[in-house]
Formats: C-alpha cells, sequence, structure tokens
C-alpha cells in the first residue's frame, strides 16, 4: 500500500471514529485496526494522536467547505438565493444519520484547553465560514457585518440540530437570514 493510499485510508477511519464516538474516546490501536493498516506505518504517518486529530480536522474543513460550495453554486441563480442555500445544505446535512454536530466545535470542546493545534483549527474553519458567508452577503448587496450575523446564524443552527436531533433549526435559521437579507435590501436580481 502506497502512502498517500494508507494516509487516505487512516483519515477516513480517524473521521468516522473521531467524528462519531469523540476523539478522548478512540484510541491510535482503533484507528489502525479500521484502517487496516500496521501500528509502525500509522505512526510513521501520524507520528502522534495530535498529528491525526490536526489532520482529520485540515481534512474536513476543506471538505465540509468545499461541498457547502458546491451546492450552492449549484442550486440558486441569485445572490439572495444563494445565502439562503446555505441553510438548504445544512437542513440536508443535519438528516443525515450520522450527524453529531460540528466536528470543530466537538474537538474543541474535548481538546480545545490542552491541543493548541486543534483550537487553531477550530478558530481557522469558523474564520473561513465567516468569509465565506461574508462573501455570499456582500454579493447579494448587503451591508458590512451581515456575513457575521449569518455565521452566527449557522453555528445557532448546527448547535440545535445537534441538540435536538432534527433538521429543524436549519428551516428556522433560513427564514430568520432572508428576513435579515429584507431588512438589509440585498438584491435578489440575477448572480453578477
Amino acid at each position: 500500500m502506497d502512502t498517500d493510499e494508507a494516509q487516505t485510508r487512516i483519515l477516513d477511519a480517524a473521521e468516522e471514529l473521531f467524528y462519531g464516538q469523540g476523539i478522548q474516546a478512540v484510541g491510535m490501536d482503533a484507528v489502525r485496526t479500521a484502517a487496516g493498516v500496521t501500528l509502525r506505518r500509522l505512526y510513521q504517518l501520524f507520528p502522534s494522536k495530535g498529528d491525526l486529530v490536526e489532520a482529520y480536522l485540515d481534512r474536513r474543513d476543506r471538505r465540509w467547505l468545499a461541498a457547502l460550495a458546491d451546492h450552492v453554486d449549484t442550486a440558486a441563480d441569485t445572490p439572495a438565493e444563494r445565502v439562503l442555500a446555505v441553510f438548504d445544505w445544512l437542513a440536508d446535512w443535519f438528516a443525515q444519520p450520522g450527524f453529531r454536530g460540528c466536528a470543530f466545535v466537538n474537538s474543541f470542546g474535548e481538546l480545545g484547553a490542552t491541543a493548541p493545534g486543534v483550537a487553531a483549527a477550530a478558530r481557522r474553519h469558523k474564520e473561513a465560514l465567516r468569509e465565506y458567508l461574508t462573501g455570499l452577503a456582500t454579493d447579494a448587496g448587503a451591508p458590512a457585518g451581515t456575513g457575521t450575523h449569518l455565521a452566527l446564524l449557522v453555528e445557532g443552527a448546527i448547535t440545535l440540530a445537534s441538540l435536538t436531533g432534527t433538521p429543524t433549526p436549519a428551516a428556522e435559521a433560513r427564514e430568520v437570514a432572508g428576513l435579515l437579507l429584507a431588512k438589509t435590501g440585498a438584491r435578489t436580481g440575477a448572480k453578477s
């Protein structure tokens, strides 16, 4: 098995186990077993559990943001619809059987105070999300600060969906986002 394949298998196993069970509940031996690699190979690629957790979060960040952007790009025609499409994507994610809330908040809650790399990864993810939402809001003609307001709606929806076990918070946050866009006078015309 080449390095890329082994790394992918390890990260796939780590993501499934860490997201589904929690980082502290999963040992490196469980990741090794799920990935089908030797413990030696695992430690060659990821010298510590902290290195593996950070790699898992970095990959999840890229995949999560790319999936969101892909949905928004294909599901909406107008700038305001693009903003609202974020909440439709969230509803789909919340309805998935394996949904366990935000991997970054969960990881920070477990390790943030003791793992500076995890805290940094969580902050980077949240900042990238806020910047993405700011771009969508700006394209829709909303004033400065609207992206931050949308980020708060997204975070609240994720947290409530995790706690309630239903996708309903996405629809509720979408409704508030629509009101926010209307209040700010955001454009609803074709994409620019």
